[in-house]
């Protein structure tokens, strides 16, 4: 069998965070329920073509996944259970805001099978968090934190922002001592990136926003911070302490087979992506539309016709795009591309495809051995830069 990650999407929230430009918005009991009922229908319809693969990882994102009525997300995680291969004991995580759960939540996950916690706290400072217009504090995240171990979750991750407006060097590493007191397995720290549409975007003259060299600054202290702790910097944004690496995070990265469902989820199966339909309106009429797979037998020719159905923007990767998403991808972890592994997948040497790129990264941005390629200390602050060198169109 072929492993399989799988996310859910939930795209409800108590209200949008000025900084966020994810799918996600304030939805009444009743649309949340009705958005629920269409989720498990999808999943049964498209179920049916993944008879070979496996389940080795399930994220339940957002959005907030926690605003929904616990008894939604234990229906979502049976019907998975259902539909799908579970062998062994996957990881299986949802996110959740503080303010939004309850200690019958969290046990009603932990029934379900959810065995791992994505807690967004972005700062410690309250101040901070009024900023990025958050509707918690840190008492409240405290709090939820305190609950989850009580109730025995093992593995907690804690998502951190950087270089938020009114942020100081200072403040960020009191956040960072705060949080490593917790001692949770995992942490995601990003630096504040200025989305189009978000509210700080749109009323970004008003406000003041780090320099690169301030952001670079904070994001040092924090690997520094972290390192100090025994944490392991393995992705760019992301540090776990030892056997606590995120799973399903890695499938992304390492190019692995990966179906979303719900609005706007993105797919990569067999070397082919899309993402599903971004409204309610267009989501309901795919699902509610017959399909001719349903009478005929399982064929590549039906999988095409469902992934157009659900989806849109079905986009049948070139190996030229394989290439260029294997590296980029693969760059982003810490420990680097394996040529071996791409010798196996394209039938090339890597030199033979990218030689003339890599010559010219070597040393500055780029640590290149026998057997592996990976950026240096400078080439993870310039990781934008440098990816885009390796985009063969």
């Amino acid at each position: 069998m072929k492993n399989l990650s799988v996310y859910i999407h939930i795209p409800f929230c108590i209200k949008k965070c000025k900084y966020c430009d994810f799918l996600s918005y304030p939805a009444s009991e009743e649309e949340q329920e009705a958005y629920v009922t269409m989720l498990l229908m999808e999943i049964e319809k498209q179920s049916l073509f993944y008879n070979d693969y496996q389940v080795i990882s399930v994220f339940i994102g957002g959005g907030t996944p926690s605003v929904l009525d616990g008894k939604a997300i234990e229906a979502i995680m049976r019907k998975l259970k259902e539909k799908f291969n579970f062998v062994g004991n996957p990881e299986i995580t949802i996110e959740v805001n503080p303010g939004t759960v309850t200690e019958d939540k969290l046990a009603l996950y932990l029934q379900a099978g959810i065995n791992r916690l994505s807690i967004g706290l972005q700062s410690a400072d309250d101040n901070e968090l009024r900023i990025l217009g958050r509707i918690h504090d840190y008492n409240t995240f405290l709090c939820t934190y305190e609950l989850a171990r009580k109730l025995g979750f093992r593995n907690i991750n804690v998502d951190l922002i950087s270089a938020i407006p009114g942020q100081t060097y200072l403040s960020h590493r009191e956040t960072l001592n705060k949080v490593l007191s917790l001692k949770p397995e995992h942490i995601s720290a990003y630096s504040l990136i200025l989305e189009e549409g978000t509210w700080f975007y749109e009323h970004s003259a008003e406000l003041t926003f780090h320099t690169e060299e301030e952001e670079i600054r904070l994001y040092k202290l924090t690997e520094k911070m972290l390192s100090e702790c025994d944490y392991n910097r393995y992705e760019i944004s992301n540090y776990a302490q030892k056997g606590f690496e995120c799973i399903h995070n890695k499938t992304y990265w390492l190019r692995g087979n990966y179906v979303g469902f719900g609005l706007g989820a993105a797919s990569l199966v067999d070397e082919v992506r899309w993402n599903n339909k971004r409204t309610v309106k267009e989501y309901e009429k795919a699902l509610c539309k017959k399909s001719e797979h349903n009478e005929q037998p399982i064929s590549p020719d039906s999988l095409s016709q469902a992934r157009t159905q659900i989806g849109e923007n079905v986009q049948y990767l070139t190996i030229e795009e394989q290439m260029e998403e294997f590296m980029f991808l693969g760059l982003r972890l810490m420990e680097g591309i394996e040529k071996k592994a791409f010798k196996i997948k394209f039938g090339l040497d890597i030199e033979d495809v990218y030689g003339k790129t890599l010559g010219r990264l070597q040393n500055e941005t780029l640590i290149i051995s026998d057997e592996q390629i990976r950026l240096t200390p400078l080439g993870i602050d310039v990781s934008n830069y440098v990816m885009s060198k390796f985009l063969l169109s």
